[in-house]
């Protein structure tokens, strides 16, 4: 019996199916440094330890897109290994701060499979729990990916696909958020005067920066995630792929849109929860990354004077700027073929 791991195909899946993730991850300042690297992230709240104090924190939090790489990337081997393509993400909740020296552990649970009418690949729905070293769920989301089958000829199993919520509601926000000292928050030291109250439902806002993705800094993302999915590292097995190399993480498209809806979401500190998230094409080495985001709902937080959400929209395109806000705005049913990433989100704002 052979002791390496080929990966999951899609006929090793069924519904109800715990998988139990190898490698636990302790969060330090040098991943933090390096994530900062990547993707330049200017946000105070995760950038400066006095910042932080000052408003009620013990100390700088983890970045909350670094927290979700890292408990995605925990699941890569068991579950995405033989991925063709991940689809989309829902039901995202982010509910405690991390910080350096924690520790990052993950299970998934499969809820759902339906294999793809070309017979080859299947979809496999999952929900992703990550825990700190004392078991407290840091984060909890599912997520749907396209795997390759093993054998074109197993039979399929019965199709289940589950009901997913549309978006979180405003009473599941905010349990990351400790109450905050905001006559301490500096606006100027965190880049701009705009709070929540000064953001509108239907407001577009034009991230404007672009950022060129270079061959190595993907590949240092994947490797510091533990992403090992071939279809992101492996040239030798991808030329003969779809597409003749490799594509982009899709996390790292969404880790660079953050980045870049700094211009014009200065205080917009927190990721609360992702309701929704499609890759709509692929991105490679190359390309150049623009954003924009659609202010779709503004909530106030039960019990919550110091901060509010908003609900956002964020599209990011490749090689195309967001002058005019490239999106055929019909729900997603057509994209620009610019459109890389189609992202529902809530954010959480000084008051």
């Amino acid at each position: 019996m052979t002791k390496t791991n080929p990966g999951n195909f899609f006929e090793d899946f069924a519904v109800g199916q715990t998988l139990v993730h190898a490698t636990p991850r302790t969060m330090t300042d040098g991943d933090r440094a390096l994530y900062t690297a990547l993707y330049g992230s200017r946000f105070a709240v995760q950038s400066a330890d006095t910042f932080a104090h000052g408003i009620g924190y013990p100390k700088s939090p983890v970045d909350d897109l670094l927290v979700f790489h890292m408990v995605f990337g925990r699941t890569v081997s068991d579950i995405s290994l033989n991925a063709v393509a991940n689809l989309g993400y829902a039901d995202c909740r982010f509910l405690m701060p991390v910080y350096p020296g924690d520790t990052l552990a993950a299970t998934s649970d499969v809820i759902g499979l339906k294999e793809n009418s070309n017979g080859k690949t299947g979809v496999v729905y999952v929900r992703t729990t990550g825990t700190n070293q004392r078991g407290e769920t840091v984060l909890s989301y599912v997520r749907w990916v396209m795997v390759r089958k093993r054998d074109v000829a197993s039979s399929a199993p019965d199709a289940i696909v589950p009901d997913l919520p549309e978006a979180l509601t405003a009473d599941q926000l905010g349990d990351a958020v400790p109450l905050l000292n905001i006559d301490h928050y500096d606006f100027a030291l965190a880049g701009s005067e705009h709070r929540w109250a000064d953001y509108v439902v239907g407001e577009k806002i034009d991230h404007v920066d672009g950022i060129t993705v270079e061959e190595a800094e993907h590949q240092i993302a994947t490797r510091l995630y533990h992403n090992t999915a071939r279809v992101h590292f492996n040239q030798f097995v991808e030329k003969d792929g779809r597409f003749g190399r490799r594509i982009i993480y899709g996390g790292h498209v969404i880790s660079l849109a953050r980045a870049l809806s700094f211009n014009g979401l200065e205080n917009a500190f927190h990721i609360a929860g992702i309701n929704a998230g499609r890759h709509t094409a692929p991105l490679f080495a190359g390309d150049t990354v623009f954003a924009w985001s659609d202010v779709v709902e503004t909530a106030e937080l039960a019990g919550r004077d110091d901060v509010g959400a908003l609900r956002l929209r964020t599209i990011a395109t490749k090689d195309k700027p967001s002058t005019g806000f490239p999106f055929s705005g019909d729900g997603g049913a057509h994209y620009d073929p610019a459109v890389i990433l189609d992202l529902d989100y809530w954010v959480i704002l000084p008051r």
